[in-house]
C-alpha cells in the first residue's frame, strides 16, 4: 500500500477520534458563549494560526485566484452552515444527539455525488447495504427521543443539525471534485478563515451579545480546546484523507464519531444512554465496515480491469 494511503488512513483515524470530543466541547463553549460567535471566533483564529505556521515554517502561501474562490465556498458549507450551524444547534438537543444526525451525512454524499454525475461508478451492492444500516442506527437512537420532538426548540435543534448535515456533505463532495492546486495546509488555512468569516458576519444578526457578560472559564477552556484540536490539527488530516481516499470513505468519520460524542455526553453532561444506543453502535459500525468493503470491491475490480 501507498504511503500516502497508509498516511490518509491514519489522518483519517484521527479524525474519527478528535471530531468525536468536539461535540462535548462544543456543547461546553455554546452553553454560556453566543453560539456564532463561538464557532467564528474559533475558526478564524485556527485559520490564522495555521497562516502563521506555515510562514515561520518558510513556506510560501500560493494560491490562485479560482482555488481562493473554492476554498471560499467550501469554507462556507463545511465550516460556517455545516460546523457553526451544528454548534448552535447544540443549544438545543443533547451533544451526543447531534453527532447521530451528522453521522447520516455519507448518505448525503453518496446521494449529491449520484444526483450530480460526479460518483455514480462508486454505488455499489456493498456501499448501499452500509449506509442503510448506518440510517438504522440513527433511527435506533430516535426511539428513544421521539416524546422530546414536541419541544419547539428542540424540535428547530434537529432540523438545524439535519440542515448543517446536509451542507457539510455538499462541501465535502465540491472540495473533492474542486480540487485546489495549492497545498493542503494552505487550503485548510483559507477555508478555516473564510468560514470563520461568514460566521462572525451571521453572528451580528443572529447572537446576542449580552451573553458574553456570564460566559464561563469552562467554555473558554472549551473554545481553546477546539481551536487547536478540533479545526487547527484534525481539520487539515480531514482534507488530506479526502484527498487521498474516496469522499464516501473518507465520509466513515461520520459514523464513529457519534459514540464518541455519546459516551462523552453520558459521563460528563449526564446525557441518556441506553441499551438501544448499544445496539446502534453495532448496527452502525457493521455499516462502517460494508462501506469500507464496498470501496474495497470497487479498487479490486478496477485493478483487475487495468490487467486485463
Amino acid at each position: 500500500m501507498e504511503k500516502k494511503i497508509v498516511n490518509a488512513y491514519f489522518a483519517l483515524a484521527v479524525v474519527c477520534v478528535v471530531w468525536g470530543t468536539t461535540y462535548f466541547a462544543m456543547r461546553i463553549g455554546v452553553e454560556t458563549f453566543p453560539a456564532f460567535l463561538f464557532s467564528g471566533i474559533r475558526q478564524v483564529t485556527a485559520g490564522l494560526l495555521m497562516v502563521l505556521i506555515l510562514l515561520l515554517s518558510g513556506q510560501k502561501i500560493t494560491i490562485s485566484r479560482r482555488d481562493i474562490t473554492r476554498q471560499f465556498v467550501a469554507g462556507t458549507l463545511m465550516i460556517a452552515l455545516g460546523n457553526g450551524v451544528v454548534g448552535w444547534a447544540e443549544r438545543y438537543i443533547p451533544s451526543g444527539l447531534a453527532a447521530l444526525i451528522v453521522s447520516v451525512m455519507p448518505v448525503y454524499v453518496v446521494l449529491i455525488g449520484y444526483a450530480s454525475g460526479t460518483d455514480r461508478k462508486a454505488v455499489n451492492a456493498h456501499l448501499v447495504i452500509g449506509l442503510l444500516l448506518g440510517c438504522i442506527g440513527v433511527a435506533l437512537i430516535f426511539r428513544d427521543n421521539l416524546a422530546d420532538l414536541g419541544n419547539t426548540n428542540y424540535f428547530v435543534g434537529i432540523l438545524a443539525a439535519f440542515f448543517a448535515c446536509f451542507c457539510w456533505a455538499a462541501g465535502t463532495v465540491y472540495t473533492k471534485h474542486k480540487p485546489s492546486a495549492a497545498k493542503t495546509l494552505v487550503n485548510v488555512a483559507f477555508q478555516l478563515t473564510s468560514g470563520g468569516l461568514v460566521l462572525l458576519v451571521g453572528s451580528i444578526f443572529l447572537d446576542d451579545y449580552s451573553e458574553l457578560n456570564t460566559v464561563s472559564t469552562d467554555s473558554i477552556w472549551a473554545l481553546v480546546y477546539l481551536i487547536l484540536f478540533g479545526s487547527l490539527a484534525s481539520y487539515g488530516c480531514f482534507l488530506y484523507a479526502l484527498k487521498h481516499l474516496p469522499s464516501g470513505l473518507a465520509s466513515v468519520y461520520a459514523y464513529v464519531n457519534p459514540f464518541i460524542a455519546l459516551l462523552l455526553g453520558y459521563f460528563f453532561l449526564d446525557e441518556r444512554l441506553t441499551w438501544v444506543t448499544a445496539l446502534a453502535l453495532t448496527v452502525t459500525l457493521c455499516g462502517v465496515y460494508f462501506i469500507n468493503k464496498s470501496y474495497q470491491v470497487k479498487r479490486i475490480r478496477r485493478t483487475t480491469s487495468l490487467k486485463t
